[in-house]
């Protein structure tokens, strides 16, 4: 690859956040562009029909670019978007939903929601920052990784975590620096509470009593106006345990909307963005419409986020997750709030559903879902006429995944798209979290329609990629005959310069011989 930089014009954002050109046939993803820009770039790595590459220089500015807040910007691995303007970034990510659905599932929503866009700075309350020992600098790194890269960033503040947390970034290095295990400490877990502030402390060896000392100083130190407790953790998530102080409120978080309180562990999985996690409960919620009486179904329920909020309602939920430590939270969490009577819970694997599986749980009346980037297929595959819920609440965090569900929701197991929009959980990330309403309006495709339409998707595949494979075999026919022509141009002008050459060498020896009969004869030589 060249390290001269060349010219593009964005044309629109990939799902990372990458502006996408098109040059010379290549597909481009640049880091650092966005559309409607000319800029110079220089790829870091080219395949046969695409590129990644950096922005250099932009040379006609979008109207979406903004200055970044952070100073770490473009070297942080931790945000991509922060140069794009704040509501062009939801308007993006909306775009993107929209797209995928359509793409992929081949659906469109009846109604397209209000994006949920919360506060740009400060929102993350969770976060796993790296801590690196650098001997040849004799200095602690503490911040994320950079982009494409292994290395710590040099940071001094991050303006996605809360400020109060943001300050913690220099005193954590200085901390680290003096304990005797500096080198043994590659990882802190931020976890913030309604009411404390947690960090945990990845040792990978036992701390010293003046170690400990050092720890407690800190706590005490920063955590005079918001209490912050620190927690060790030795090896696997399971082992993390307080250190101190001993005496701060619990870790919970709050679904105010409906008087919920869930006391978790900070390495247990909750929302990183807490205020637009109980505008999404609530959003999801209203299109849910629990009604008291119902049976409803929770899957991939966590530690209880919507399971709870639905049980407020006088509804019956019944949770599934595949974690059991994270089901023990779920049944703790729902006596903490007193709704043990209303809920349920269930260890299941939800990647493994058969239609046999589910229909053997009952009827419910509707189902919310919130499973993992995988998306839940298998799930929607399973249901039948006989156990398919009246409604379903989707919450996704890959616009890709939803999308393929829904087309199987939608196409074959006789549910209307409603309504669908994106939840900016992660402002100033490429991170697309969207939350759908399926309402069952038909009949699921018998196994012979399902059976026909495979058919004719294959045949439909198959005559693509005959149609690709012709478009390649045209492409390369005319590309060698183009070469064919090139050659055989060069061929001539190849052979055209050595009859010059041949003629200039053959007049050069006949006037060689020439004047050297002449000079044989006694007559005068030209010049």
């Amino acid at each position: 690859m060249s390290d001269t930089p060349a010219l593009a014009q964005i044309e629109s954002l990939d799902y990372e956040g990458r502006g996408v050109a098109h040059v010379n046939g290549k597909t481009l993803f640049i880091d650092g562009a966005l559309p409607y820009e000319t800029v110079e770039y220089r790829s870091y790595r080219s395949k046969s029909s695409y590129e990644n590459a950096d922005t250099v220089r932009v040379v006609k500015e979008s109207f979406m670019r903004t200055e970044p807040r952070c100073p770490s910007f473009g070297v942080c691995g931790g945000c991509s978007m922060q140069h794009m303007e704040f509501t062009a970034q939801v308007a993006v990510k909306q775009r993107v939903l929209e797209d995928n659905l359509a793409r992929i599932g081949k659906v469109t929503p009846e109604r397209v929601l209000t994006p949920i866009a919360g506060q740009p700075w400060g929102y993350r309350q969770r976060a796993r920052l790296s801590a690196r020992w650098v001997a040849k600098k004799d200095e602690v790194l503490v911040g994320f990784h950079e982009k494409r890269s292994r290395f710590v960033v040099d940071m001094r503040e991050c303006h996605v975590l809360p400020p109060h947390i943001s300050a913690l970034l220099l005193p954590m290095r200085a901390l680290i620096g003096k304990l005797s295990i500096r080198d043994r400490m590659p990882q802190i877990e931020f976890a913030g509470g309604a009411e404390v502030d947690v960090l945990v402390f990845r040792n990978m060896d036992a701390i010293t009593p003046a170690d400990e000392a050092l720890f407690k100083a800190f706590a005490d130190e920063h955590g005079k106006v918001r209490p912050l407790q620190v927690w060790l953790q030795p090896k696997g998530p399971e082992t993390c345990y307080p250190l101190c102080p001993l005496d701060t409120p619990k870790l919970t978080y709050r679904l105010d909307d409906f008087a919920v309180e869930m006391p978790y562990y900070p390495t247990e999985f909750t929302q990183v963005n807490p205020a637009i996690n109980n505008v999404m409960v609530s959003r999801a919620l209203r299109m849910l419409d629990p009604q008291p009486g119902e049976r409803i179904a929770d899957m991939f329920c966590g530690i209880g986020n919507f399971t709870l909020p639905i049980a407020r309602s006088g509804a019956s939920v019944h949770g599934m997750e595949g974690s059991q430590a994270l089901v023990k939270r779920a049944v703790e969490n729902a006596t903490h709030n007193g709704l043990q009577d209303k809920v349920s819970y269930e260890m299941a694997n939800l990647f493994d559903v058969t239609e046999e599986s589910f229909a053997g749980l009952g009827k419910f009346d509707k189902m919310l879902i919130d499973p993992p980037r995988d998306g839940a297929v298998q799930l929607c595959q399973a249901l039948s006429d006989d156990s398919a819920p009246q409604r379903i609440i989707y919450v996704s965090c890959s616009p890709s995944t939803l999308a393929r569900d829904a087309g199987v929701l939608v196409n074959t197991k006789g549910y209307t798209l409603k309504a669908a929009g994106i939840i900016n959980m992660f402002p100033h990330t490429a991170h697309v979290e969207s939350i759908a309403w399926f309402e069952k309006t038909g009949p699921c495709k018998t196994r012979e329609q399902l059976a026909a339409m495979a058919a004719a998707e294959e045949a439909e595949r198959a005559a693509a990629k005959a149609a690709s494979m012709a478009a390649r075999a045209e492409r390369e026919a005319i590309e060698a005959e183009l070469n064919r022509e090139e050659n055989e141009r060069l061929a001539a002008e190849r052979a055209e310069r050595l009859e010059a050459k041949e003629a200039r060498r053959a007049y050069y020896f006949a006037e060689k011989a020439r004047r050297e009969a002449e000079a044989a004869a006694g007559k005068p030589v030209d010049e």
